[in-house]
């Protein structure tokens, strides 16, 4: 039945959703089935042997009734152990399987390409979050077009921070000197919000950002309207002085 499933979710595309909140609850649904299937069995065969195994005086002659105290007879070499046993295998390892290769997607970055794809650096500081755009637009809150695969670059400029969109099952580590990578897509407009999940310091609670998708079209004209910050123009001005002196 596992192999099965898996080979109908790889037949549609991969995975049946193409976002992370998609493919979160792909996977909380298939282990929901398969543990509501499973405790259904196990809770049935035990209610059956207890009623074909009851005492009292309308109970069953069963040929094969169990003694108090005595142990276990043989009950067909071994075959329904074995079998128990395979089918358990094949539905764990069919899972771990199909887990696996579905977080390696949500993982995958540099899968996530396109024209519309929107990229956005990340910065952590104590207490907040800095959300840099291509064009050099520096803002504490995160806008993003609905529908849109979203590109995150995501550091820190002190101590270790972790930035996650809850709503949109998005996490991953700000560390100091370093870059960690991820994306999403929010497939519905609205306000959401970040949260620092990585204990930071006395304002850690306070670490959060405002996370506003916006229909496609609000967002261009919105990001249209968007002008660098002093600061990133500064920077990129030093960089540039900087190029230029080392090639003279």
């Amino acid at each position: 039945m596992i192999p099965t499933a898996i080979t109908l979710l790889h037949s549609q595309g991969g995975f049946p959703s193409e976002s992370r909140v998609g493919v979160f609850a792909d996977i909380f649904g298939v282990f929901l089935v398969l543990g509501t299937v499973v405790g259904v069995v196990v809770v049935g065969y035990m209610c059956y042997n207890a009623y074909r195994y009851r005492d009292g005086e309308h109970r069953e002659e069963v040929p094969d009734r169990p003694l108090l105290g005595e142990l276990p007879g043989d009950s067909g070499g071994g075959r329904k152990l074995l079998f128990s046993f395979t089918l358990s295998a094949i539905i764990v390892v069919s899972l771990i399987v199909w887990t696996y290769g579905a977080l390696l997607e949500v993982e995958n970055v540099s899968a996530q390409e396109g024209d519309d794809a929107v990229d956005v650096r990340v910065e952590g500081y104590q207490f907040g979050w800095r959300f840099v755009y291509p064009n050099g637009y520096e803002s504490n809150e995160l806008r993003v077009p609905a529908d849109t695969t979203v590109r995150l670059s995501v550091t820190s400029e002190d101590v270790f921070h972790n930035f996650g969109i809850p709503a949109l099952r998005v996490k991953t580590d700000a560390i100091p000197g370093q870059t960690t990578e991820t994306w999403f897509v929010a497939e519905r407009s609205g306000t959401y919000q970040a949260n620092c999940y990585e204990l930071c310091g006395a304002g850690h609670s306070f670490m959060n950002a405002p996370v506003v998708v916006m229909e496609p079209d609000a967002y261009d004209e919105w990001y249209a309207n968007t002008t660098p910050t002093e600061t990133t123009a500064t920077e990129s001005a030093n960089e540039a002085n900087a190029t230029t002196e080392v090639a003279a």
